[in-house]
């Protein structure tokens, strides 16, 4: 039996990985899927958010010790969440056995402009200016999505997650503030690496996780058209790369 952990980005939450979880479950028939919430979102929507990733790091290794849920752990992270699964590798290697990163983007590999693409400043400032859910979560779907054909019911559902676990505009700063000032190490955590990416990620600049993958010569696939929320667009194609580069070895 694998343990799987999966981590989601800035202001989501568990749910959020839809049907991914069971879709992983059925191809790799070992692995128990655990999906952790960060402080501040979801179930924890009422708990400050770290302004660090590595506090984020330690309440989840708390949090699995307090489920008596043991290591070794894969990690599989998108965006923030992802920044989070570096820190952990590099400071607890000996916990892991490998980890999945998606759409990341750290200091010190890429610039600030390609880590947060600057078209989407005013949209990110619209989201901090009004505080309507339908006009958050639709500014979020369209931001990190670019393959869903019929949005309106994940835009239904997504709002439902947002009205039971708001999470406040303070928490959501005090998340980009973590992630704006994480700085992952120079050297390849020593931890099994896969990275993957999107071609059209409009919201991180794709250059973010090839020039991570190069930095750290460590495997990398790209998809071609899906945006910033792979699991959303194309969750077959996230659990088909997985399962070849765990049949590569």
């Amino acid at each position: 039996m694998s343990t799987w952990i999966l981590l989601r980005g800035l202001t989501r939450e568990s749910r959020h990985w839809g049907d991914f979880p069971t879709g992983f479950r059925s191809a790799v028939p070992d692995a128990d899927v655990v999906t952790l919430d960060l402080p501040g979102n979801g179930r924890l929507h009422k708990m400050p958010s770290p302004s660090c990733v590595g506090d984020m790091t330690e309440f989840c290794r708390a949090d699995l010790t307090g489920r008596g849920i043991r290591p070794p752990y894969h990690l599989l992270a998108m965006s923030l969440g992802a920044m989070v699964a570096v820190d952990w590798a590099a400071k607890y290697p000996e916990e892991l056995v490998a980890c999945v990163l998606i759409n990341t983007s750290v200091r010190p590999f890429s610039p600030f402009y390609h880590r947060l693409r600057p078209r989407n400043y005013p949209a990110l400032l619209g989201l901090a200016l009004r505080g309507s859910a339908h006009y958050w979560e639709a500014t979020i779907l369209r931001l990190t999505s670019k393959r869903v054909d019929d949005p309106e019911p994940i835009l239904d559902t997504w709002v439902g997650y947002r009205c039971e676990h708001p999470v406040s505009r303070r928490n959501a700063l005090r998340q980009l503030l973590a992630a704006a000032r994480y700085r992952a190490p120079v050297d390849r955590p020593s931890p099994r690496l896969l990275i993957l990416g999107s071609a059209m990620d409009t919201l991180v600049n794709p250059r973010c996780s090839r020039r991570l993958a190069l930095r750290w010569r460590t495997a990398y696939a790209e998809h071609p058209d899906a945006g910033h929320d792979i699991p959303l667009d194309d969750s077959a194609w996230v659990i088909r790369e997985i399962l070849l580069w765990l049949q590569t070895g």
